[in-house]
């Protein structure tokens, strides 16, 4: 059954490819993009794929009338996908930082959850809230803490909303991708250089390449995101299925394996 779809961070990455996908199945889409050069180039790829149920509009999670303009909209299905990284090692990285990641991954997104949840319930709407995590939503490696700590929180959202909207009949799910090539962890990663000074920090810059290299420099870090947007435009549809998916198979054992190795982590 067709369903209507707005999916939040659609200018680029797996949220773009995620909005086309979904709406070459036939699903109504509303696809959000954070600036409006991002809003016209995605208007003129639907365009120019002929699909016309694709509708962009603009949504900056930072701003109040994007966001009450947003949760507004008709629709039935919620993607969280928007998001920034910032990259660093977390016992020095600016709190400035660590605020707007935040603000950004967790409160903007509570926030726009919160108005569309509220409306669904006064309506009677039987829909359903995706939550695009991470991997890095279950695991925490070291240079990447900030990032990671916003997607934990994303997934203590997720499990306390789902028991809570049960109810009223409205859906709740995680998504929790891998290391996909999409450019969004090298750009979180260089992000530190602007800041990290070894004149000031007692991390180098040069210790911070070794351990982001030996993270993410590495072919099996830089999966094809076809796959994953293949995935997501199964999942999000879908009324029945599992509550958190860690995909690929490859991420979802490391996940595994890292919390069964942190039960035996000693000090």
């Amino acid at each position: 059954m067709a369903r209507t779809i707005l999916i939040t961070g659609a200018g680029s990455g797996l949220g773009e490819g995620a909005a086309i996908g979904l709406a070459r199945k036939g699903h109504t889409v509303i696809a959000t993009a954070e600036t409006w050069p991002q809003v016209t180039a995605l208007r003129d790829k639907a365009a120019a794929m002929d699909l016309p149920n694709l509708t962009v509009t603009k949504l900056n999670l930072l701003d109040e009338h994007d966001i009450a303009h947003a949760a507004k909209l008709d629709f039935d299905v919620l993607v969280n996908n928007a998001g920034i990284g910032e990259g660093g090692p977390i016992t020095e990285i600016p709190i400035a930082l660590v605020k707007q990641n935040f603000e950004v991954n967790v409160f903007a997104l509570l926030d726009l959850t919160q108005r569309v949840v509220r409306r669904w319930v006064k309506n009677e709407v039987k829909g359903k809230v995706v939550f695009i995590s991470s991997i890095l939503g279950v695991v925490s490696p070291g240079m990447v803490g900030t990032y990671s700590a916003t997607k934990h929180a994303v997934q203590a959202i997720a499990e306390a909303m789902q028991d809570e909207l049960k109810e009223f009949g409205i859906q709740v799910q995680t998504i929790n991708p891998g290391p996909f090539f999409t450019g969004f962890n090298e750009r979180m990663v260089e992000g530190a250089y602007r800041w990290l000074d070894d004149e000031v920090n007692f991390t180098s810059r040069a210790s911070y390449k070794l351990q982001t290299d030996a993270l993410i420099d590495k072919p099996e870090m830089r999966l094809d995101p076809d796959d994953m947007i293949g995935k997501m435009v199964e999942l999000i549809p879908e009324r029945t299925g599992p509550f958190r998916t860690i995909f690929p198979r490859e991420t979802a054992d490391w996940a595994a394996a890292a919390a069964a190795a942190m039960l035996e982590r000693t000090i």
